[in-house]
């Protein structure tokens, strides 16, 4: 039997510690009834996606915020890696921070092993090193495809599922809107982190640079396929609660901007939904 074109779709978006405000988002979302046929996530997107395509009720977000909390602690996040504090002109490495423990983490804490274990549809996304192409997973383990998703370059080292490495989906999908459309969804509901629509400023000092070229990738396939989306199609774009957002920064993942995030985004969300009738 064919399978069903979804009609309805969660798209949750990368932005790193700042992605606690997709758990607000999508506690307001399960308040007002809304239940999606699909959900693509891409990076942090893709570990709040996961864990809500599998348990998506109130049960599985307030896992969710436990994992979240446990997140903050995590010591491989807490931890640079080793060539940090290696010796002058000793070996470098590609990355800061190891992937060791977030992997074992989202073993232990999301809520199927597999993503056709899920009970909604889960589609993640990463950026393949070698064919320098956007890779959709869409079946196999999920927290290998997870983390694929979630590794940004420069701050986790590329990760390998077969022959292939990945870098982070932002890459190649920040906010995957696109992939949505192009799976037939009519009705898209789009959870960024509130940073997409801010100026960038060019860099002042060395390090930043890769930051600000990051971002540029990140975005500007978003606002492109946000221009393109037909009038058919109804695009709910939910408000983080914010005016602004921080840069994004290990030194944002801490337990009460955690839950203010996600606070302030189910509130603004919750508004937007009243006031929308959406």
């Amino acid at each position: 039997m064919a399978a069903q074109t979804p009609r309805t779709a969660f798209v949750l978006g990368g932005g790193g510690v700042l992605g606690a405000t997709q758990i607000g988002a999508l506690r307001a979302l399960l308040e007002a009834g809304i239940v999606p046929d699909l959900v693509l996530g891409t990076s942090i997107g893709a570990i709040n996606g996961a864990a809500y395509a599998g348990r998506p009720d109130a049960d599985g977000l307030a896992d969710l915020e436990d994992m979240w909390t446990r997140l903050t602690t995590l010591r491989g996040l807490r931890e640079r890696a080793s060539y940090l504090r290696r010796p002058r002109g000793s070996d470098l490495r590609t990355h800061v921070y190891p992937t060791g423990g977030l992997l074992q983490l989202l073993r232990d804490e999301l809520p199927a092993q597999t993503i056709e274990d899920l009970q909604i549809p889960f589609q993640c996304v990463a950026a393949s090193v070698e064919r320098a192409v956007a890779q959709w997973f869409t079946k196999g383990p999920l927290a290998e495809a997870v983390i694929a998703s979630c590794s940004v370059p420069g701050v986790f080292p590329p990760f390998r599922i077969g022959d292939e490495h990945y870098f982070d989906g932002g890459l190649v999908h920040s906010i995957p809107v696109g992939r949505a459309m192009l799976l037939g969804c009519e009705r898209i509901y789009v959870m960024h982190v509130g940073r997409v629509d801010r100026p960038l400023a060019p860099p002042r000092w060395p390090w930043q640079v890769g930051q600000v070229a990051f971002e540029i990738a990140r975005r500007h396939r978003y606002m492109e396929e946000i221009e393109s989306v037909p009038d058919e199609v109804d695009l709910v774009v939910l408000p983080t609660g914010t005016e602004s957002a921080p840069g994004v920064s290990i030194g944002q993942m801490n337990a009460t901007a955690v839950r203010r995030r996600i606070d302030n985004a189910y509130d603004a969300a919750t508004r937007h939904l009243a006031e929308h009738g959406r």
